[in-house]
């Protein structure tokens, strides 16, 4: 298993890391939450784009990422434009998404860059690639906000992720029982001790799926999410218990 150094933060060794969301829909809202971190232990910062109500306007993203990018010092950002087809807050072409990733990556104020892995194989592997020729690492990403698929699905698409040269695959379902939080578990388990050779991120989402977001270190999920705030997605714990979690977890193992 390759570990990921990304600034001063090393992803696939220890306890998980803890990615903080940003969701604000203006400049000010963004750099106003991002100063706020400056009191938390935050690992990794993720700007979830799709909400900046001037997305669709290239120069004020880059301006705006510059601020935030001075704000976070050195922090690791990971810039995230989820579609709304994975549960995210705007439609964007392929030609749009593509172009923004590429100008975000070859800014050198981003680490790291969500790319979804199904949105056609042409399109993924062109923004991997550009990604990639920037400098910049790849978040590997599927969401199904209805359902658990079964493990050797969920191990399928992980496998299709690292496969497709995802710097960090990473999936979240939404469990309807306890029984699909074990399936997300196991299939973690599986991905991490028989194919994966990069740090995964795995979670159940919603209330039944929160112990997925604590136990990572034990079945393999290098990252968790957690929030300071609002959150971007169900079942995020506030950062200040997850860190605490996480750390009394870590001890004990």
């Amino acid at each position: 298993m390759k570990t990921l150094e990304v600034r001063d933060i090393i992803i696939g060794v220890g306890a998980p890391k803890i990615i903080v969301p940003i969701v604000g829909k203006t400049k000010e809202a963004i750099i106003e939450k991002a100063n706020s971190f400056k009191k938390i232990k935050i690992d990794v910062v993720e700007w979830r784009v799709d909400f900046y109500d001037e997305v669709f306007n290239l120069e004020n993203v880059l301006d705006t990422l510059k601020e935030l990018r001075i704000v976070l010092d050195n922090t690791p950002i990971l810039f995230t434009f989820r579609t709304k087809k994975e549960g995210g807050e705007k439609e964007i072409s392929m030609e749009e998404y593509t172009a923004l990733n590429k100008a975000v990556a070859e800014s050198g104020n981003v680490d790291l860059i969500d790319v979804e892995i199904f949105l056609g194989d042409e399109v993924v592997e062109g923004n991997i690639k550009n990604i990639h020729e920037a400098g910049v690492f790849v978040v590997g990403s599927n969401h199904d906000f209805f359902k658990t698929p079964d493990k050797d699905e969920i191990v399928t698409r992980l496998r299709k992720m690292q496969e497709m040269e995802a710097d960090i695959p990473k999936i979240a379902v939404m469990p309807q029982s306890s029984e699909d939080v074990l399936t997300l578990l196991s299939a973690t388990n599986e991905m991490y001790t028989k194919y994966a050779d990069r740090p995964l991120i795995t979670m159940s989402m919603g209330p039944l799926g929160v112990i997925s977001r604590l136990c990572g270190e034990v079945f393999g999920s290098a990252l968790t999410f957690g929030a300071v705030g609002q959150t971007s997605a169900p079942g995020q714990i506030p950062v200040e218990e997850l860190a605490t979690t996480l750390n009394i977890l870590h001890k004990a193992l």
